[in-house]
């Protein structure tokens, strides 16, 4: 299941570079609403979930259920995406993610039933759950910025 999600993931980092670059600046920044993020909030967020995963990713193998959750809304309005240069959030993002796959395949078979408690309603999850749910999260914000298949 992990290789999947991972060949998922590398496609999703080899096509999304040229298509979000391709966007023009205006479209990447505009607030659809005051309460409501810009594309490059929403890539920024991706951004956030990268780094809430990667500590995700590594503590789940040697802590005992580690509690890791965050307030997506206040990462995002405290790291202020949308003044950011786009080319330089789109690089970090790619390289970034890259980084995650490099993570996750090394990631030992036997660790991948261990859990982590993110504040999902249904309880702990499992490293494997992690791992497949990031690249689903990340294709549903891509989805929101481009279209791809």
């Amino acid at each position: 299941m992990t290789d999947t999600a991972v060949q998922r993931f590398e496609y999703l980092l080899n096509i999304m570079p040229s298509k979000l670059s391709a966007l023009q600046e205006e479209d990447f920044s505009l607030k659809p609403s005051p309460e409501k993020w810009s594309k490059k909030e929403i890539l920024g967020h991706l951004i956030d979930s990268a780094a809430n995963n990667h500590q995700r990713f590594i503590r789940v193998q040697f802590e005992e259920e580690p509690a890791i959750r965050y307030n997506q809304n206040q990462w995002n309005a405290l790291s202020h995406y949308n003044q950011k240069n786009t080319e330089e959030l789109i690089r970090f993002w790619t390289s970034y993610n890259r980084h995650l796959i490099h993570i996750i395949q090394h990631i030992p078979e036997k660790n991948l039933d261990r859990k982590c408690d993110t504040g999902e309603p249904s309880g702990p999850v499992t490293l494997q759950w992690l791992i497949n749910d990031y690249v689903q999260h990340m294709e549903h914000h891509l989805h929101q910025m481009v279209e791809y298949t």
